[in-house]
């Protein structure tokens, strides 16, 4: 697929959102910017909520292609994951439908596997096709976030990648991120790949770093053509040291999801 021009990046003040938003115009985007709240230091970007359908439309108009990262990232009372999560990301794919835009990329997330038990020992990679099983009501919007894309591609032929990112951060914080990291730079070349492969389809691939404790199966994502350079264990002897080895006996730590499946954390707002 030919590189995109403009790109609409949607939760352009969030976390992840401010460290794409710095790194993805060296690889050629010029970005249109979608947050609920104003995007620091960027007066003409678009303060809307997916909730209200005709923004969403008039956002979407006119891009070649989108990067979903809004929504809540974290635990959140049903009824506030269902219109961010659910009903947001419905919006923002009938308005990619209705402007004809070609290609979407989706921020999932590994809490869509969360209860996939994590390699051990000899253990294969978990694969992009184990089943969903969603660790929270915030696994479960990514788990639909995944199947509405499928559908949007069988129906529509509208493309998407769907990452399944692990922990996006200038560096690893915990011990299991050392498993799970994006680097903000390899998050950058990963979302360029999922922004300009070939025939995607509706392609699912896990979003991390070359961890040397890698847990899933990075094969699909390097398909696209992403080529990770950053790798968690130089923090690993310092994590290790402050935090200890992890309990394998833990459900917190026997799951990809960690310590989302015994005790999220609650979005603050």
């Amino acid at each position: 697929m030919p590189s995109p021009r403009t790109v609409l990046l949607t939760g352009a003040a969030g976390g992840m959102g401010t460290l794409m938003r710095d790194l993805l115009p060296a690889h050629g985007y010029r970005l249109r910017l979608l947050d609920l709240r104003p995007v620091e230091g960027e007066p003409e970007a678009i303060v809307a909520d997916l909730a209200d359908r005709d923004a969403v439309r008039e956002a979407v108009r006119g891009v070649d292609a989108i990067v979903h990262l809004a929504g809540i990232s974290l635990e959140a009372p049903f009824e506030k994951i269902l219109r961010a999560n659910i009903e947001g990301t419905y919006h923002l794919y009938e308005a990619a439908r209705e402007e004809g835009v070609r290609r979407i990329v989706f921020a999932s997330s590994n809490h869509a596997v969360g209860f996939t038990p994590r390699p051990r020992g000899d253990d294969p990679l978990v694969p992009v096709g184990t089943p969903h099983r969603p660790d929270t009501f915030y696994g479960l919007s990514k788990s639909f976030g995944e199947d509405l894309a499928q559908l949007y591609w069988d129906r529509h032929g509208l493309e998407t990648v769907s990452v399944r990112i692990g922990s996006c951060f200038p560096e690893p914080t915990s011990v299991r991120m050392l498993s799970l990291w994006l680097s903000p730079a390899d998050g950058a070349r990963l979302l360029h790949a999922a922004l300009t492969a070939e025939d995607v389809g509706h392609t699912v691939v896990y979003g991390s770093s070359a961890n040397t404790r890698l847990w899933w199966d990075l094969g699909p994502a390097r398909a696209l053509g992403y080529a990770p350079q950053d790798d968690s264990e130089p923090y690993a002897a310092r994590l290790l040291a402050e935090q200890g080895a992890p309990d394998d006996d833990d459900p917190a730590h026997a799951c990809l999801g960690g310590h989302f499946v015994t005790d999220p954390p609650l979005w603050p707002h």
